[in-house]
């Protein structure tokens, strides 16, 4: 069970889920192709140490990205990175400001970003690498609104 699953507050449903996009593997990638380039023409050492980076770096993005957690509730905004050092953000939807998107050339051609979620009170959090920001601030946005018609 998921962290946004197991922490829904009663009558709490969730309207949208995101994840961290794939570019995070990119170095682990990188360092693979690195790898099968000079395996058998060089130094084998050298070729140890592409391979070994390839791992390390895989093994650091697969954790990363298997436990980042990004979801829209009917109430509240509920985002989780980590898995030994966990960083957590529950937002109530009625307290949110404003969801900044920034993208870079390469977040726009891939279609990912990082998000600024700014709460009443001055908070300002910070979430990079996620996969279709515009989406997730759409539906943020969507689910406001509903909030703020339904008082109305």
């Amino acid at each position: 069970m998921s962290y946004i699953d197991k922490n829904l507050m009663s009558g709490e449903s969730v309207i949208y889920r995101a994840r961290k996009h794939w570019v995070v593997f990119r170095w682990s990638v990188i360092f693979f192709v690195l790898w099968l380039s000079i395996t058998g023409r060089g130094e084998p050492s050298i070729a140890v140490l592409w391979l070994i980076l390839a791992i390390v770096t895989g093994i650091s993005s697969l954790i990363d990205y298997i436990t980042s957690e990004f979801g829209i509730t009917n109430k509240r905004l509920i985002i989780k990175e980590g898995f030994i050092r966990r960083r957590s953000l529950e937002l109530l939807l009625t307290k949110v400001e404003s969801i900044q998107v920034d993208q870079g050339i390469f977040g726009r051609m891939l279609g990912y970003g990082t998000i600024t979620i700014s709460g009443t009170g001055s908070t300002r959090e910070h979430f990079r690498k996620i996969s279709s920001p515009f989406k997730f601030r759409k539906k943020a946005q969507e689910q406001i609104a509903s909030i703020q018609e339904a008082k109305s």
